[in-house]
């Protein structure tokens, strides 16, 4: 009879650091400069004991504090950087871009469940340049963006009828309409008031990635070999959870591009990223593929991050109500009482701008950003940063950093409005949409859909705290875990501001 030896992750560990060690015993050579200084590692595993899976931005942060703007650190024989400067960051990513735009191949996410298809996987390469060509074409522009405008004002004022009508539900109505939103941008379709499956669908794909691209979340990221492991293998859950996970983001990535594609046939198609993609051309499969995952890559890039910072206003103005009385007092002044703020209104709210700036500043998306993979050998101030080596940069501490912020846990709008002779501070623009030749591509459609519903709901509705039993509730401030964080779910009451908003949000909204 077979018998499987019993086998622990510890022994699997040993082993491969053994063979690493062997391995840089043949190949070692004198690097040209050191590496940045880094927490010590153990014989053979390295500093693979020292990879945070709780909120790992913390403990990036402490190395900063520590080591440097630069932190270096080996993981069973790949070497990784992580950044707690901007400067730092926009001097190797943006400055050295060449160098630092590739993506390192991502076990699970990437290859088990399958995203590898997706823009923010695909390594540097002609695939990549012709999904952001595409993209750049439809939301590349803030003038792009603005031929969307009518889109995000009719969904915003949607979303204030479904949240006048169950405040409780708010988390649902984020989601809801940013979904709606893209869904119309990418797809040309207008999804269901109700539990609509695309919308459904694309929530849980991207819960699912987040699970799979946390830091430290899946041991076969750590050891690739892992992958070809069988599902029955000791351990290898992972195996069983991706396959499930594979086949609902194929649905996700093929059912919206097949409905395109049915109604064009049926001459009934509205106009839509993919349709004008599509339109007058006898493509390939491989030109159909590349067009059905640019959109896909639209919808990803764009849904989850928007979601996460609408709701993050909202818990912001229940914590700040003095911030929430400057907007509508500057929004009142400027649009009125008797219409909703549109697009047209933009330039005119400086203070409403800066407040939608310190929500992405304060509440951070992306706080570890994406990895990024080096393609040749570099020295930057004075350190080694090998080929092949991965770059992660600590969002959460660059917009949390007093360098370059005064005062950085206080939410404060003002710090993005020229005052007192005193210049604003730096835009966080520049670190939460990523750097380099993989900054956000959906940047001005994102920044857009958060302005339209920060400025449209306070226009409306007051956001206060919930007094239970004679007690105010005071939301605590938890980022969920994740690649992309979301705040906790938390109470708030949300109410019209007058008799004028109600009728205001009861208004019909339609194309």
């Amino acid at each position: 009879m077979l018998t499987i030896p019993n086998v622990t992750w510890l022994d699997l560990l040993c082993l491969t650091g053994v063979g690493i060690y062997l391995v840089k015993q043949v190949n070692i050579k004198k690097n040209p400069a050191p590496y940045p200084p880094g927490p010590r590692g153990w014989p053979l595993i390295d500093n693979i004991l020292d990879m945070p899976r709780i909120k790992p931005w913390l403990t990036f942060t402490e190395w900063g504090q520590k080591y440097g703007d630069i932190t270096h650190i080996e993981v069973l024989g790949r070497h990784m950087f992580v950044l707690n400067s901007s400067k730092t960051a926009l001097e190797m990513m943006d400055s050295k871009s060449t160098l630092y735009s590739d993506r390192p191949v991502v076990p699970m996410a990437g290859e088990l469940v399958g995203w590898k298809d997706s823009m923010a996987f695909l390594p540097y390469g002609d695939s990549f340049r012709q999904q952001r060509k595409n993209l750049h074409r439809v939301i590349g522009s803030r003038a792009a963006v603005n031929v969307y405008n009518v889109v995000e004002e009719v969904e915003t004022r949607r979303f204030l009828k479904r949240v006048l009508a169950k405040p409780d539900q708010l988390q649902e109505h984020v989601r809801h309409t940013a979904g709606a939103i893209i869904l119309r941008i990418s797809h040309g379709y207008e999804v269901k008031e109700n539990n609509d499956p695309f919308v459904d669908l694309a929530n849980c794909v991207l819960a699912n990635v987040s699970q799979a691209t946390a830091p430290g979340a899946f041991m076969v990221d750590i050891l690739p070999f892992l992958a070809k492991v069988p599902a029955w293998f000791p351990g290898a859950s992972f195996k069983r959870i991706s396959r499930k996970w594979r086949e609902t983001l194929e649905e996700m990535v093929s059912a919206p591009h097949k409905s395109v594609k049915d109604r064009m046939a049926d001459g009934a198609a509205p106009m839509s990223f993919t349709s004008n993609l599509l339109e007058g051309r006898d493509m390939s499969a491989e030109e159909d593929h590349a067009v059905k995952w640019s959109a896909f890559s639209l919808y990803s890039g764009g849904s989850d991050t928007t979601v996460s910072a609408i709701y993050s206003l909202f818990l912001a103005m229940t914590l700040f109500p003095d911030v929430q009385k400057k907007a509508q007092a500057e929004i009142d002044a400027v649009v009125g009482p008797d219409r909703l703020p549109t697009f047209t209104d933009r330039d005119s709210l400086p203070y409403t701008d800066a407040l939608v700036k310190e929500v992405l500043r304060w509440s951070v998306i992306t706080p570890t950003g994406f990895l990024h993979c080096v393609t040749e050998d570099d020295i930057h101030d004075g350190y080694y940063i090998p080929k092949g080596s991965f770059v992660m940069p600590n969002i959460w501490f660059m917009l949390n950093d007093s360098r370059t912020y005064a005062n950085p846990s206080q939410f404060n709008p003002e710090r993005f409005l020229a005052k007192d002779g005193k210049d604003p501070e730096t835009e966080p623009r520049t670190m939460c949409f990523g750097f380099g030749r993989r900054i956000c591509p959906g940047i001005h459609l994102a920044e857009a859909s958060i302005w339209i519903s920060t400025v449209m709901s306070l226009a409306v509705f007051d956001i206060s705290k919930v007094v239970e039993n004679g007690i105010e509730i005071t939301p605590n401030v938890e980022p969920s875990p994740g690649t992309i964080s979301h705040p906790k779910p938390f109470k708030c009451s949300i109410k019209p501001r007058s008799a004028t908003a109600l009728g205001l949000i009861e208004q019909e909204a339609n194309y």
